[in-house]
């Protein structure tokens, strides 16, 4: 008989993720949930987190730790309106941290909400017409998309595929309104009487489920780093349908060989109408095959490896009840964001924003968060978060565009976008302080190790060129550190494993190149590697590349 995991078992006792949350919430004595609440409140789209830097200043006053909840707001695609902008960024000066997190996949996140406040910051964004089910959990997440809209004639088609993907996989079950939204409906649930899940059955998937869109040839969501990456293919301005990958996914476990990044496979094409069908089968696949007896072994591309990419397809195929016709030919050129304003084949303007570490804040001497707020407040368009941490302000009019120029100037906000190669591609996860799982700092500590890294680039005249840098507090891989041609992943505070040799398009992962390197031990193992890059360098190769290519990361 199978073993399940302790989650498994909570998931099945909660009645379709109802559990004791209520009663959880209504607890005075902790800051925090139930045990089993604080599995099933990650489909509700919260973890539980605390303040670390806390820890034992409170454990010496004999108290617990500082609890509070991060919020993981839905945006498919991305794209959301300058209103609910708005309603975010008032949302967070209410209820938690002054700032907003702009995530990995197109996601909006509120640190610091306490748990009397829950209810009420979850209800308020559903009034704002988004939502935050299905955000975290054992479900599929976020559903991504290239933001580019000038890049591609199909773009909107491609983004409307996107959303379409996302309704039809967010669970039905009427514990979201019920806990959150008094009772009320929310769009693209079932109804108040339905308890069924079509698609996920009583106990969801095993393990979380990321979808992306990309629009050759931008790769800016990582595609192949998702369960199901789907490649969007166009001849003449017409979308002819989709190349389809499986198997991606980022998360490992130190000293664990059984866990490791994957990047996924292409496996056919489908044309646009039969997408929702195919991610649903395959979707029915982890369903039914996935390990729910040791998490860590619970994501699809551990099922992939453990069935055989030919199982899987021919599962596929028999639940679709046709084959999926051979792959049509693509090319990705960059997995990064292109800053600046451009024209959109739409007649719009686009204004790409580099956002460090995809915080928004405002400092004294970078009112960030306050001239973003003033764009929104006149901006008749729509803000498009990116899969790099970056925001878009788009669907800019010929007649905003001065007016948005304007603030821009005014708040500093257009010259801090003269940065780096290196900065411009950097990502970090949250990592220390709120993330229970960071063996070290991420988001705070990496602005200050770029501009030390700089230098090093600049003396090898370095500075303006692409690189991409990634750093995580863990291996879980938030930030998706294997596909940066620099990753970084927390080991213990102040130490990092290196890894090198990352495509700059995404479909090449690093290769772990130095184990539990302080600061120092990073410049020294990367300066000489930036020089014969610099000297032995062919015509336009990455640095990734030339790394991959030289004997380095064979020794």
């Amino acid at each position: 008989m199978t073993k399940l995991s302790e989650v498994e078992k909570i998931k099945e006792a909660s009645n379709y993720l109802h559990g004791t949350i209520r009663e959880s919430l209504a607890d005075e004595v902790s800051g925090t949930l139930f045990a089993p609440d604080q599995q099933l409140i990650k489909f509700h789209g919260s973890y539980v987190q605390s303040d670390r830097d806390l820890e034992k200043e409170r454990k010496a006053q004999k108290l617990e730790p500082l609890y509070s909840f991060m919020i993981r707001v839905r945006v498919p695609g991305g794209v959301a309106t300058p209103a609910q902008w708005l309603a975010m960024d008032e949302l967070a000066s209410r209820y938690g941290m002054p700032t907003l997190k702009l995530t990995t996949r197109q996601a909006f996140e509120l640190h610091g909400i306490l748990k009397a406040n829950l209810q009420p910051a979850i209800r308020e964004i559903n009034e704002s017409l988004l939502d935050t089910i299905a955000a975290c959990g054992d479900v599929n997440r976020n559903v991504m998309c290239t933001v580019n809209p000038y890049a591609s004639l199909v773009h909107q088609e491609v983004q409307v595929a996107a959303e379409a993907i996302s309704r039809h996989l967010t669970p039905h079950t009427t514990a979201y309104y019920n806990l959150w939204l008094n009772g009320e409906k929310v769009a693209g649930q079932g109804g108040e009487e339905e308890i069924e899940e079509p698609v996920y059955g009583k106990t969801y998937l095993p393990r979380k489920f990321k979808i992306a869109l990309s629009i050759p040839p931008y790769n800016d969501t990582d595609l192949f780093a998702n369960d199901i990456g789907l490649i969007a293919i166009e001849e003449e301005g017409r979308l002819l349908g989709f190349n389809v990958s499986i198997g991606g996914g980022m998360g490992a476990t130190f000293g664990d060989s059984t866990t490791y990044p994957r990047l996924g496979n292409v496996i056919g094409f489908a044309e646009t109408d039969q997408i929702l069908d195919v991610c649903e089968k395959i979707v029915t696949i982890q369903r039914d095959f996935g390990n729910r007896e040791n998490r860590r072994n619970a994501r699809f591309k551990y099922t992939i490896d453990r069935l055989g990419l030919a199982f899987v397809q021919a599962a596929l195929h028999e639940r679709l009840g046709y084959e999926l016709a051979s792959a049509r030919p693509f090319q990705f050129t960059t997995n990064g964001d292109a800053f600046g304003w451009v024209k959109g084949r739409d007649g719009y303007w686009y204004c790409s924003l580099f956002i460090e570490g995809g915080r928004v804040k405002d400092t004294e001497a970078y009112p960030l968060r306050e001239g973003l707020r003033a764009i929104a407040s006149v901006h008749d368009g729509d803000f498009r978060l990116t899969g790099n941490q970056n925001l878009v302000i788009g669907r800019v009019s010929e007649r905003l565009k001065p007016v948005i120029e304007q603030l821009l100037d005014r708040y500093g906000i257009s010259e801090r976008q003269q940065n780096s190669g290196l900065r411009r591609n950097s990502l970090a996860c949250v990592a220390l302080n709120l993330c229970p799982l960071a063996n070290a700092e991420a988001e705070r500590y990496l602005p200050d190790l770029i501009t030390k890294i700089e230098a090093l680039l600049s003396s090898h005249g370095l500075k303006d060129q692409d690189i991409s840098i990634r750093m995580t507090g863990c291996p879980n891989g938030c930030a998706r550190p294997y596909l940066g041609e620099i990753g970084l992943v927390g080991r213990a505070p102040g130490k990092y494993n290196l890894y090198l040799g990352a495509s700059f398009t995404g479909d090449r992962l690093n290769t772990l190149y130095r184990e539990a390197l302080d600061e120092a031990e990073i410049l020294n193992a990367l300066n000489p590697l930036f020089a014969r890059y610099a000297g032995e360098r062919q015509a336009d190769e990455h640095f990734g590349d030339f790394v991959y290519r030289i004997e380095e990361l064979k020794n």
